[in-house]
C-alpha cells in the first residue's frame, strides 16, 4: 500500500472493509441493556471505562428501581454512588448522571432530547455519549460514536491518524455515506471486541486482514 493513500482510494478501501465486517457481524448493535432512551442515557454514561457485561449487571436492578428523571435525583448521591461503586469512576458518573437528570427535568420536560444539539448541553454528555443515544433510542445519525475501539481500529485500519475522538470522527465521516454511519460504529465495536484487540489482534481470525495496513504489528 502507498504510504500516502489518496481519499477516494482510501474511501474505496474503507467501504470495502465495512462491507466485509457488516457481513462478518450482521447483528452488530448496541449491546447495553435498555429499553427507554433515558435507561440508554444513563447505561452509556456508566459504560465509560467499563465494559458492557458489568454495566448490564448493574442496570438490572438499577432500572427497576429508577424509572424518570426525576428518580435519579430523589436519591443521595452517596447511596447512589454505592449502587453504580462497581463500574468505576463512580464518583463522576453519579455527578454526571444526576447532573444530566436535573436538566431534564428543568429544560426538557424530563425527555432525552432528540438533537446533538442539546444533547450535548447535558452535564457528562460528550458526543460519543450523544451518538450512541441518539441513533440507537431513537434512529437519529447525526455522527459516528468514537469509543475506545472505534479510535484503536481507526488507526490500526487506516481510516485516521487523528488521536482526538472528535477529529476521529469527522474523518471517518468523510469516509462513508451518512446512511452507514450508525453500523460503521456498531462493526468496528463488535470487530474490537471480538478480534482487533488492544494488546494481541487476532490476526488469523480477521476477515479484513488483507485490506489492513497494520495487519504485521
Amino acid at each position: 500500500m502507498a504510504l500516502r493513500e489518496s481519499l477516494d482510494t482510501k474511501r474505496k478501501r474503507a467501504r470495502k472493509i465495512l462491507g466485509i465486517l457488516k457481513k462478518e457481524y450482521p447483528d452488530a448493535g448496541c449491546e447495553l441493556g435498555f429499553s427507554t432512551p433515558l435507561e440508554l442515557l444513563v447505561a452509556t454514561i456508566l459504560s465509560a471505562q467499563c465494559t458492557d457485561e458489568r454495566v448490564n449487571v448493574v442496570t438490572k436492578s438499577l432500572f427497576r428501581k429508577y424509572r424518570t428523571p426525576g428518580d435519579y435525583l430523589k436519591v443521595s448521591q452517596e447511596e447512589f454512588e454505592q449502587e453504580i461503586r462497581s463500574t468505576g469512576f463512580y464518583r463522576n458518573k453519579t455527578k454526571s448522571i444526576r447532573g444530566a437528570c436535573k436538566m431534564l427535568v428543568e429544560q426538557f420536560g424530563s425527555e432525552i432530547p432528540r438533537t446533538m444539539e442539546e444533547m450535548l448541553q447535558l452535564p457528562g454528555v460528550a458526543r460519543k455519549t450523544a451518538n450512541i443515544v441518539l441513533s440507537h433510542a431513537y434512529d437519529v445519525v447525526e455522527g459516528i460514536a468514537v469509543d475506545t475501539h472505534v479510535k484503536r481500529l481507526s488507526e490500526r485500519l487506516g481510516f485516521s491518524k487523528n488521536t482526538d475522538p472528535d477529529k476521529i470522527e469527522a474523518d471517518l465521516c468523510a469516509l462513508f455515506p451518512r446512511k452507514e454511519w450508525k453500523m460503521v460504529s456498531d462493526v468496528l465495536i463488535f470487530h474490537g471486541r471480538r478480534v482487533c484487540f488492544a494488546k494481541k489482534p487476532n490476526h488469523a481470525g480477521c476477515a479484513v486482514r488483507e485490506l489492513c495496513p497494520s495487519k504485521n504489528i
